[in-house]
């Protein structure tokens, strides 16, 4: 399966001595930290959607993590009971595979769900004999799978517009849950033309970094599923992108490229918005320092965090020698 690379964790502390964790997507530089310093001193912790337009956009998501991982160990209640209590007890994950040997593992773990990703194409507009590799690469992690399975073909936004269309069209009768990210955002008129030609549903938003983008890929109706990404979105930000696409009848699939506490994180704004489909849960590494998430699968769901906050401690020897203090 993947390698999910560490992750550095941010901890903000309250006057009152409370801590809350967030999970970073980069290593920050005294620079940002002194910015964060600088809007963080003497704010409530209950302020984190107002902090969140003043933060650099580099923290933001790791800032309003560890602010509501504070709100919840205050108020003594997980964090989905601060955004107003859970629209389900359980959440429904998928594995990220790259072969047939990968699904089997994940399938003996527990997952019934699987995002696989597709060769780059030798050329573009490569036709039918690279799709039909394609065909041949899921058709082995069907096998593997056995039944029931779900399984999402991860272009990356690395296909033209036709092998695209083609590639929806080749898994119509296969019943996909979508086609991720298959062309770049630039052009959305061209995904339209994908989206209305197929029944293949198709996911975007991984490559989002503007909240903005997400409007125009509703309103071109060019999406059947959001992909908003806790490492550019936070958790309040992706309630928001939700709410906006509950009202164009569409779900949202929450991403991220941490690890354990990103993954808490998900399963807690997961457990918020009422359009919630499926999240990813990556491999968990021997020495990971956040302690206390029960992964254990139930037919390819996880159960809710039920302690205070996130729900998870964070063993702080074991990051020790790697903290920057600001």
């Amino acid at each position: 399966m993947f390698a999910v690379p560490a992750a550095p964790l941010l901890r903000i502390q309250t006057r009152s001595r409370l801590t809350g964790w967030g999970e970073l997507s980069t290593r920050p530089d005294a620079a940002l930290l002194l910015a964060a310093v600088n809007a963080l001193t003497a704010r409530s912790a209950s302020a984190y959607t107002v902090l969140d337009r003043t933060l650099p956009p580099a923290l933001a998501p790791a800032a309003v993590m560890a602010m509501l991982d504070c709100l919840g160990k205050q108020s003594k209640a997980p964090v989905y009971q601060v955004l107003g209590g859970p629209t389900r007890f359980k959440v429904r994950v998928m594995a990220l595979v790259a072969n047939a040997a990968d699904v089997k593992q994940a399938r003996a773990a527990g997952h019934r769900a699987f995002s696989l990703p597709i060769p780059a194409p030798p050329f573009p507009n490569s036709g039918k004999s690279y799709v039909n590799t394609i065909r041949s690469l899921v058709d082995e992690a069907r096998t593997a799978a056995g039944t029931p399975a779900d399984f999402v073909l991860d272009c990356a936004g690395q296909l033209s517009a036709g092998d695209a269309q083609q590639l929806a069209a080749e898994f119509e009768r296969t019943h996909l849950l979508w086609l991720d990210e298959p062309c770049r955002h630039g052009n959305l008129s061209a995904l339209r033309k994908i989206s209305d030609e197929s029944v293949t549903p198709i996911g975007l938003g991984r490559a989002c970094r503007n909240a903005d983008e997400f409007q125009d890929i509703l309103r071109e109706e060019t999406a059947d599923l959001l992909r908003p990404s806790l490492n550019h979105f936070s958790i309040s930000r992706i309630r928001k992108i939700a709410a906006l696409a509950e009202t164009y009848y569409i779900a949202v699939a929450p991403t991220h490229s941490g690890r354990t506490l990103a993954t808490a994180a998900a399963l807690h704004a997961a457990a918020s918005m009422p359009n919630f489909f499926i999240t990813h849960l990556p491999p968990r590494a021997p020495d990971d320092p956040i302690k206390g998430l029960d992964t254990t699968l139930r037919d390819g769901y996880l159960g809710l965090p039920t302690a205070p906050g996130l729900g998870v401690t964070v063993d702080e020897s074991a990051i020790a020698n790697t903290e920057v203090r600001a």
